[in-house]
């Protein structure tokens, strides 16, 4: 047995054998609508064309809170991808989109 200090094993360099470890809590229904929110106001403002987008996660969400079942994370990731494409970097649709996809894990 080695006495090599390996210091954490789930780190940076991930030598805990491939399991990942977020270190992002999952927000709860009520923030992530507050996002979706945030996002397709942004979108408004900065990419009308991909408001729909945005509409579709709200309504995703909506649907969740009103029903009780999880998101449809497949309509949502759908969503994400068109405005990760399109959005440049540095923009705020940008970066609720990656808050988005961090939060839901996709």
């Amino acid at each position: 047995m080695s006495t090599y200090p390996f210091g954490d094993v789930n780190g940076p360099a991930e030598h805990g054998g491939g399991r990942r470890r977020s270190t992002y809590a999952t927000l709860d229904l009520e923030a992530l609508m507050d996002v979706a929110d945030r996002l397709t106001e942004t979108l408004r403002a900065e990419y009308p064309q991909l408001v729909n987008s945005g509409e579709i996660i709200q309504g995703e969400l909506a649907q969740s809170a009103e029903d009780g079942l999880p998101p449809n994370r497949g309509r949502i990731r759908s969503a994400l991808e068109i405005i990760a494409i399109a959005a440049s970097a540095g923009t705020g649709s940008l970066a609720y989109t990656r808050h988005l996809t961090t939060a839901l894990g996709l």
